[in-house]
């Protein structure tokens, strides 16, 4: 703007000059005084506006290279924590969550700043099982994060994330998460570039894996307290993939999106092969669209890949006594999952219906090693192989605006595996009480209440028929805070 003003002024002090000049011209005849001043001036005026058109085209271009980065992802806007599209909404790529903050050329130095946001969250459990003795029946333990967390109040998981557009080609964001035993771990810290390829976006680090539906989804955008069994029994929660991640949005007016990712594998149902290489592997593919003016849906399938060598577990054989068993083999996982959102006139913020649900099936082929910890002739080591699976199908009404009824229904089958020891004799099936078959379900209702697009409180009951007797019956109570920038949720 301050080439305008030097413009303004130049024709100021034009327009104070050159009339003196015209007077010089022709003293005697006022006519032709006036008839040059007039055309002085429509000179001016002329000159003036072309100056002030070409400025007008630059300021329209710094601004347009500017908006770059966010034509490429980055959202307008802090979002909230509640998901809020119109639900007719097509399927679109889903976008990182970069902050407005890119660095325009010759922009200002804050543009450098990156976008700060903070998720407080929060429950208090009522369980009518010791948490303690939770297990899946069936099922190979696959971590920490499997279960209804502690009884009483906790913290929960708070999330910390940085983001920002590094360049007009690359963003990058830091996730942390604070849990409630006071441990801190990176949830995500990648780098994404955009533009390399028509439709390709690369990203890489450590991101939340595309398997499947709810996978990429951070916990604080659920739709319930905790995550589907499925998920617990085959992935111990969340798949964080240390790698490389290719998306590609085909130039289609239907969204169709493909994907690979390669990683470490060194997480459940991995483990750290203590080798070079790659580790896990993952295909998915996405596809959706419009169903008229009101409801848009989504279907997707993945397949996964992972390498375990020495996997670690507990169990209690026959004598009751505790042992360390542990498997090497390949982990091989399909998934199917499908999502349908319907509010009327797209407008989902007073009213609004989403049903999601996903099926996985895992195949896992190796060796199991019992009793690591023998003293006497070491341990014992047979062929396994198994084939379990796992669904679970949900919806959830806002009946009024703020106001959400959810309820879901989780079902996992163990099937029957085939232990080389008991097989042979060597050992009897007692002994791997772990592994004993099961179909573990469990059913939940919530009700969760938005009072701003910022912060939601949600109760929550559940009847869980995870282990292989009694009923676990649970009452939680939640908050979920949003602080700061928020990049908007994915479809």
């Amino acid at each position: 703007m301050s080439s305008v003003h030097t413009a303004l002024g130049l024709a100021v002090a034009a327009s104070c000059c050159i009339p003196l000049s015209s007077l010089a011209a022709d003293e005697t005849d006022p006519a032709v005084q006036l008839q040059q001043l007039k055309e002085q001036i429509a000179e001016l005026r002329q000159g003036y506006e072309l100056r002030l058109q070409a400025l007008e085209r630059r300021i329209a271009e710094l601004q347009s290279a500017s908006a770059k980065p966010a034509a490429a992802g980055v959202p307008a806007a802090a979002a909230p924590v509640v998901e809020s599209p119109p639900a007719a909404a097509a399927p679109a790529a889903e976008p990182p969550p970069v902050p407005v903050a890119a660095a325009p050329a010759g922009g200002s130095a804050s543009a450098f700043n990156p976008a700060i946001s903070l998720i407080l969250a929060g429950t208090y459990a009522n369980l009518s099982r010791d948490p303690a003795t939770y297990r899946l029946q069936g099922f190979i333990p696959s971590g920490s994060d499997v279960g209804p967390g502690s009884r009483g109040f906790s913290v929960g998981e708070s999330e910390l994330g940085i983001s920002a557009a590094i360049d007009p080609m690359f963003s990058g964001r830091l996730t942390a998460a604070l849990a409630s035993d006071n441990s801190l771990r990176v949830e995500e810290a990648w780098f994404e570039g955009q533009g390399l390829l028509a439709g390709a976006t690369l990203r890489a680090g450590r991101f939340l894996s595309s398997i499947g539906y709810l996978n990429d989804h951070h916990a604080h955008t659920w739709d319930f307290v905790d995550a589907p069994l499925a998920y617990q029994a085959f992935f111990g929660g969340p798949i964080k993939t240390d790698g490389l991640q290719l998306r590609w949005l085909a130039p289609t007016e239907r969204f169709l999106e493909l994907g690979a990712e390669i990683g470490a594998g060194t997480n459940f149902p991995g483990s750290d092969v203590g080798r070079n290489g790659i580790g896990s592997t993952a295909l998915f593919a996405h596809v959706g669209d419009d169903l008229g003016t009101d409801a848009s849906w989504r279907l997707g399938a993945s397949f996964q890949h992972y390498r375990a060598n020495d996997r670690p577990y507990d169990d209690v054989n026959a004598a009751g006594t505790t042992v360390r068993n542990s498997f090497t083999g390949s982990s091989r996982t399909w998934g199917l999952d499908a999502i349908y959102k319907w509010a009327p006139g797209g407008n989902a913020r007073s009213q609004s219906l989403t049903v999601q649900g996903e099926y996985f099936r895992r195949t896992e082929s190796g060796t199991l090693n019992y009793d690591l910890q023998a003293q006497a002739g070491g341990p014992a080591s047979g062929s396994y192989a198994s084939a379990q699976s796992g669904w679970y199908v949900q919806g959830v009404y806002q009946f009024v605006p703020r106001w959400r009824l959810g309820v879901r229904y989780d079902r996992l089958d163990s099937g029957t595996p085939e232990i080389g020891l008991v097989s042979d004799g060597t050992l009897a099936p007692a002994d791997f009480s772990l592994l004993q078959p099961a179909r573990p379900s469990r059913g939940t209702v919530m009700l969760d209440w938005s009072p701003s697009e910022f912060s939601r409180l949600r109760l929550q009951l559940a009847a869980d028929r995870s282990r292989s007797t009694e009923t676990d019956r649970q009452v939680f109570l939640q908050y979920i805070m949003s602080l700061g920038a928020h990049g908007a949720h994915q479809f």
